[in-house]
């Protein structure tokens, strides 16, 4: 028997749970025939796909067909995904199911194959042949090699498992849950401590270097961490080793590093950002990745650590200061994207809490035109840490001040005005309110109106 792919709609009445019942993200994983590019236009028809083919439960053709003790063959990402979902039954017979009884079955799966290969001029990829999903056992047995590796102190074993395991993560979310669960987070945070903590680390750091760059890299995958596993990255001897990839690393090694210690800061965590704060190097290893950009992910990452530093630590702003954060931030802020801008934003803020911070940026060409641009036309956030900023600047200085007359010059005043007539709420209503306060005071009608700002505005100026 065949069934059209027009009526995959229908479903057999001893199915027990309906395709609107299956999430979104699971049901997209599993995907019709696709069409050979360029075979369309030669298929006068849709093939039919035989019956036996269709999960039970997605009513799609099955992709990497299993079966249960019932004697029922679904395909495994329709089938787990119900297990995961806290049932614990068959759907088509209702008797007991779990994860670990679900066989392959091959045959099926090379039918369906042997049928995509048939209906190719059809227009029909062939389906690929799945790989053998992580069990919880494997999972358990990898991470306890990587544990024991660790504590002998074999690098290169415990480099080749981190790659091993973090290979597996990536292979399929599945793989990544398995491994999660069986504390893969935890075991390779504590293979990173114990490795570093070795006597003589100095002179061990460049043989160790590439089994700490993989199971960084690795520890990425299982993100969040929990509180153990930062605990293990957050010790003095760790921080070092990070921070010292961080600076010296391989490119990839640079960007794990950075992600990881981002990891770290946004948790909150006071005494992790307190030993982060104290770890030789860490300032001046943030300002050279911003100055020498590995990847957009590693910049951002970047600057989310020098947020919350600064955030919990005065004396992490007056460093990062020292060192140029704020020319680096303004800098970078003339062309950054989104996400960036808005990171850059967060930072350049929080460091004009400091007197240092708001003297740099006074001093600096770019910083008033940059804040006053960003204050529209890119996000709420943006909105926000923009205003603030200008506000900070503003107000810190007695009488007209440079930054209020270049403000002026350059059309914040209407900018407020709009951003207050278009709608804000909050600290940033407050700000641009008290802003327009300080702005009118100075205002001598040579301030200049860009047309583009008003579009959009619904009522005029009061």
């Amino acid at each position: 028997m065949v069934t059209p792919v027009s009526r995959y709609r229908l479903r057999p009445r001893s199915v027990r749970v309906a395709v609107s019942e299956i999430p979104l993200a699971t049901r997209r994983t599993r995907q019709p025939p696709q069409l050979v590019p360029g075979a369309a236009a030669a298929v006068a028809t849709e093939p039919a796909i035989p019956s036996n083919f269709l999960c039970p439960i997605s009513l799609e053709m099955m992709r990497d067909p299993v079966t249960a003790p019932t004697g029922i063959t679904y395909d495994r990402d329709s089938v787990e995904g119900w297990l995961e979902r806290g049932h614990s039954t068959c759907p088509v017979t209702a008797r007991p199911l779990r994860a670990e009884d679900l066989i392959p079955n091959h045959a099926t799966r090379r039918m369906i194959q042997e049928w995509c290969v048939a209906n190719r001029a059809l227009g029909v990829e062939r389906v690929p042949t799945p790989r053998v999903p992580l069990s919880a056992a494997a999972a358990a047995d990898l991470l306890a090699a990587v544990s024991a590796a660790a504590r002998r102190g074999d690098a290169p074993a415990c480099r080749q498992l981190a790659a091993r395991a973090r290979a597996l993560g990536k292979e399929s979310d599945r793989n990544r849950r398995c491994l999660a669960a069986a504390g893969a987070a935890r075991a390779l945070s504590s293979a990173f401590s114990q490795l570093v903590g070795q006597p003589a680390l100095a002179s061990l750091l460049t043989a160790l270097g590439g089994a700490l760059d993989e199971i960084l890299a690795a520890l990425v995958v299982f993100f969040p961490l929990g509180e153990e596993s930062r605990s293990h990255i957050a010790s003095p001897a760790s921080l070092n080793a990070v921070v010292s990839i961080l600076s010296h690393g391989e490119t990839t090694a640079k960007a794990g590093a950075a992600v990881v210690l981002r990891e770290i800061a946004s948790s909150s965590d006071p005494e992790c950002l307190d030993a982060m704060s104290e770890t030789d190097g860490i300032h001046d290893a943030l300002i050279k990745l911003l100055q020498r950009p590995v990847s957009a992910q590693a910049t951002k990452a970047a600057m989310v650590t020098a947020y919350y530093l600064v955030t919990n630590s005065g004396l992490a702003a007056s460093r990062l200061v020292d060192l140029g954060m704020v020319e680096l931030l303004v800098e970078l802020l003339v062309d950054a994207d989104k996400g960036t801008t808005e990171k850059a934003l967060a930072v350049l803020d929080s460091l004009l809490l400091t007197e240092e911070g708001r003297g740099k940026a006074c001093a600096h060409a770019l910083a008033v035109p940059v804040l006053v641009k960003k204050m529209q036309h890119v996000s709420d956030m943006a909105t926000e840490f923009a205003v603030s900023a200008l506000w900070r600047l503003c107000k810190s200085f007695s009488g007209e001040g440079p930054c209020k007359a270049e403000a002026l010059q350059l059309g914040a005043f209407q900018k407020l005005l709009l951003l207050l007539q278009v709608g804000c709420m909050g600290v940033t209503k407050e700000r641009a309110s008290e802003l327009l306060r300080l702005l009118n005071a100075s205002r001598d009608g040579v301030e200049c109106i860009e047309t583009v700002d008003f579009k959009g505005l619904k009522r005029p100026f009061s």
